[in-house]
């Protein structure tokens, strides 16, 4: 069969055929348009009365928030006086409830439309809901009554209101024609929420004989102007055929040349119109295809070097933040993203914490979260498609550790494309790269808190605490204000570590150290100055607050429960301390003031506060 055989059956078939049946459909739709007619005026009836429902409601709301709001301030006591409240304020009906239980309820048990409102806005079982109706089925019914037009209100089986009496006791279709009196109507039912459990159903009867008409001449016209569309169809279509036909044989040809690699084919182009644009187009792409695919491979071999030089910077960046927006832009670049989003955790105990996104996810959560999913649970890709045609691929960042959780993730998506295996091995060799530059972040924060934190207790060790101090003395020479200092000595300590052990004794050391760090204020800085000796600096502080200080901090030591390691009963400290504080910035002077004050409490009984008897030297003003 040839192809003008062909589009012209196509022609045929896609005109012809549908015109016959939109035909048909013509003239049953004419011989139906009185039914069409009533259906439309009753659907436009129903909305009315949806409308009209909706807005009382929102005015009983407005009452029902009103009474909730008294309701609130008097403590429920106002519910005796509910009907005269409800009177005043022109209510067909109240109802307050407590979760399932009936508190109270005044009015017109025919009301309808009303609208909720809970007390205090709380929800739950216990909640209080007030509920108010400012109109009655009755008055409903005749709001929408018109010529023509009845209204039945029901709910629960029982009949509310209706303005045709003779409609009260029938049960009405949801959509559908009915017979009352010897009266065709076209009724249409809407459900509505009412007081009780039971919907309120509105059904809107609309009298067939007001749109009823007359169709002979419609149809006539009617098939008159299909007969006349079908000539003009077919001639047309034999025409087309025959143009489309020689146009499309010769893009086929040069389509075949193209193909086999002659990129030399070319489209004769003729006349002005859309075939002779596509022929120009089609000329043109034949020209740039071939350096426009050179030109890709080149830029295919820029990226991978890009690639391999942006793994070098992370190898030797320090910046974990920079690092990390680093890592998202060179993914989203890489594979052409169009969204994407990059989440960490510092350690495996933390949860994953987004740090940067491109572009936006809304409406892809449940693909981004299916993808990383993935990717956790394997440690390397996974990927997941969205409703939409999104493709979204997510790659894990290493592990913390052997058999821990992953660094993060990378996640990347665009919009109608899919990641192809290509795209996904550059996103695995930049989590690579990402994962070791932030191995050697956290070695090197890792390598410089070791140097000034000790280990056991996670306070600053005596370097750091000497260098603290050393940087807190030169602000009090420069600024002359107070500085304080704190030196605590655990009591009997060395008796600790022989009965229980030095397990034992180094659980006691981190108590303490917690204690510590705790009872502090946040400007303090506590160390650990040797053993079982413990020191804290105290910046802007004189001699009192630093002794009002170290007693909270002794107090505090004092209430411990530390658990003994075999887990039988609980071990009880005391501690004693020793205060100084210097206005001139002398740190040997306030270090042995603050340590001979600590001796002092050890020699008069332990478990105690003093103060240093040198009084701090007091600066005169400078020239």
């Amino acid at each position: 069969m040839s192809f003008r055989t062909r589009l012209t059956g196509f022609f045929v078939l896609i005109v012809v055929v549908p015109m016959i049946a939109v035909a048909v459909l013509v003239f049953r739709l004419i011989s139906d348009s009185q039914n069409g007619k009533a259906d439309a005026r009753a659907s436009g009836l129903a909305s009315a009365a949806a409308s009209l429902y909706e807005s009382e409601s929102a005015s009983g709301r407005a009452d029902a928030e009103t009474i909730a709001r008294q309701l609130g301030v008097s403590g429920l006591s106002l519910l005796p006086s509910l009907g005269a409240i409800s009177g005043r304020s022109g209510l067909a009906r109240v109802t307050v409830r407590r979760g399932s239980k009936l508190l109270a309820d005044v009015g017109n048990r025919t009301a309808i439309a009303p609208g909720a409102a809970r007390l205090g806005a709380t929800s739950g079982v216990g909640a209080v809901t007030v509920m108010a109706s400012e109109v009655t089925a009755v008055q409903y019914a005749r709001d929408l009554h018109a010529p023509g037009v009845e209204v039945v209100v029901r709910a629960g089986g029982s009949t509310l209101g209706a303005t045709l009496p003779a409609a009260a006791s029938r049960s009405f279709p949801q959509r559908g024609t009915v017979s009352i009196g010897g009266t065709d109507y076209r009724a249409v039912t809407e459900s509505f929420g009412g007081f009780g459990s039971s919907p309120v159903s509105v059904t809107v009867l609309s009298n067939l004989s007001a749109t009823a008409s007359s169709t002979g001449t419609s149809q006539a016209i009617a098939g008159a102007f299909v007969a006349g569309f079908l000539v003009l169809a077919l001639a047309f279509s034999i025409l087309a055929a025959r143009e489309l036909e020689g146009q499309l044989s010769r893009f086929l040809q040069a389509a075949r040349r193209l193909g086999s690699g002659d990129f030399s084919s070319r489209v004769p182009v003729e006349g002005r119109d859309e075939f002779a644009a596509l022929g120009e187009e089609f000329n043109k792409m034949a020209g740039q295809l071939e350096s426009r695919l050179e030109e890709l491979q080149q830029e295919r071999g820029r990226l991978r070097e890009s690639i391999r030089r942006i793994g070098q910077t992370f190898a030797s960046n320090l910046d974990r933040p920079a690092l990390l927006e680093l890592a998202l832009r060179t993914a989203v670049d890489a594979v052409d993203a169009d969204f994407a989003r990059l989440s960490v955790r510092s350690t495996s105990a933390e949860p994953l914490v987004q740090t940067g996104a491109v572009g936006s996810l809304d409406g892809l959560e449940a693909a981004v979260h299916e993808a990383e999913r993935a990717a956790l649970s394997t440690g390397d890709l996974g990927h997941a498609r969205a409703k939409d045609d999104a493709s979204v691929v997510s790659v894990a960042l290493g592990r913390i550790e052997p058999g821990g959780r992953a660094y993060g993730l990378i996640t990347a998506g665009r919009q109608e494309r899919e990641f192809s295996e290509d795209d996904r091995e550059i996103l695995r060799s930049l989590a690579g790269q990402a994962t070791l530059a932030l191995e050697n972040v956290e070695l090197h924060y890792q390598v410089r808190r070791q140097a000034v934190t000790d280990e056991l207790t996670g306070l600053a060790n005596h370097g750091r605490f000497q260098e603290l101090l050393q940087t807190e003395l030169e602000e009090v020479r420069r600024y002359r204000y107070p500085v304080g200092l704190i030196m605590l000595d655990l009591d009997d300590f060395k008796s600790i570590n022989d009965t229980y052990g030095h397990p034992q004794g180094d659980v006691v050391l981190e108590h303490v150290a917690r204690v510590l760090r705790e009872a502090s204020r946040e400007v303090d800085i506590p160390a650990r100055y040797g053993g079982e000796e413990m020191a804290v600096i105290l910046p802007h502080t004189n001699l009192a607050g630093a002794y009002a200080i170290a007693e909270r901090l002794r107090t505090a030591i004092q209430k411990l429960s530390i658990p003994m390691g075999d887990g039988r009963g609980t071990l009880q400290i005391t501690a004693s301390f020793g205060v100084a504080a210097s206005l001139d910035g002398e740190r040997e002077a306030l270090i042995s003031g603050a340590d001979a004050a600590l001796y002092v409490a050890k020699r008069r009984g332990k478990n105690r506060t003093e103060a240093s008897q040198a009084q701090p030297t007091k600066i005169s003003p400078a020239e």
